[in-house]
């Protein structure tokens, strides 16, 4: 597994240091979502406790996480029907 390196990242106008074994190049991409996502929750919750857009914002991105998630095993699952099919078939043709 590569190094982890350290990358300085600004986060709710935060500069913070993280260690990651990605080039800084997907660091510099996950920053940008992060605060895309909180600036999307801060619309929606323009006032009031400040915790409650970063918890809307974990909740958006944990339910897209969990979204993909699922079509990725979906998808998995189809392959994997699809190449016993394919295998039936090839078995049946040389025997």
């Amino acid at each position: 597994m590569p190094d982890k390196q350290s990358h300085r990242i600004k986060v709710l106008g935060r500069e913070l240091t993280v260690k990651s074994t990605s080039s800084a190049e997907r660091v510099g991409e996950v920053e940008a979502l992060v605060n895309r996502k909180l600036a999307e929750a801060r619309a929606q919750v323009p006032v009031g406790d400040p915790q409650v857009p970063i918890i809307l914002a974990l909740m958006n991105l944990a339910e897209t996480c969990i979204s993909l998630s699922r079509e990725l095993e979906e998808q998995r699952h189809a392959g994997g029907d699809k190449l016993r099919r394919l295998t039936r078939r090839i078995e049946d043709v040389l025997l």
